[in-house]
């Protein structure tokens, strides 16, 4: 006679050791990617990272970055996860620098970052501005913030013209000084 009980307990006990290992398996492939997941953060976490220049990886993809003037000038482009717009992001470390050389850094660092981004950025004019135009350019942006504190960049740039690249960063300057969240002594000297 055949003794069905017994086959079931086998069955059953087969089953079981199968559905284990199934288990144990899926929890180790769980564990594995998991840790894939971790590293693949912090490995983009370490790739935006130079520097204080560090970008959140669970908002951000980073597609290339780049140093300049020995890594006194950095940038890092990405792309939003949230909503997949481009964007680029710098650091330049100019303490210590003259104001104009700091501006030179800044340059230098934007170049960089536009012969790498992933998407196109407009041609600037090719001579850059020397010390004296840069001057020149904050004394007349501060001309026109002080005749109107409420001036946009736009309506300093105007004022300014295009005789040489860098006009927008003493546009800037002066509007940061103005606002009060920079010091004045980020001016060129003869410009404070």
């Amino acid at each position: 006679m055949i003794d069905l009980d017994s086959i079931e307990r086998d069955l059953v006990a087969a089953y079981r050791t199968r559905l284990a290992a199934k288990q144990r398996r899926r929890k180790r492939g769980v564990a594995a990617l998991s840790t894939l997941v971790l590293a693949g953060a912090l490995a983009t976490v370490a790739m935006a990272a130079d520097g204080d220049l560090t970008l959140d990886p669970t908002k951000w993809f980073v597609v290339g970055s780049g140093s300049t003037g020995d890594g006194n000038g950095a940038y890092v482009h990405a792309k939003s996860k949230a909503d997949g717009s481009n964007s680029t992001f710098m650091v330049e470390h100019d303490a210590g620098l003259s104001r104009y050389d700091a501006f030179v850094l800044h340059e230098r660092t934007m170049d960089a970052a536009a012969a790498t981004s992933p998407v196109p950025v407009p041609p600037q004019p090719a001579t850059l501005c020397t010390a004296d135009q840069l001057t020149q350019a904050e004394v007349v942006a501060l001309q026109v913030v002080d005749a109107n504190p409420a001036a946009t960049k736009d309506e300093v740039m105007a004022a300014l013209g295009n005789e040489c690249r860098g006009l927008d960063y003493a546009a800037e300057e002066v509007l940061l000084v103005s606002a009060g969240t920079e010091p004045r002594s980020m001016l060129m000297p003869d410009a404070r």
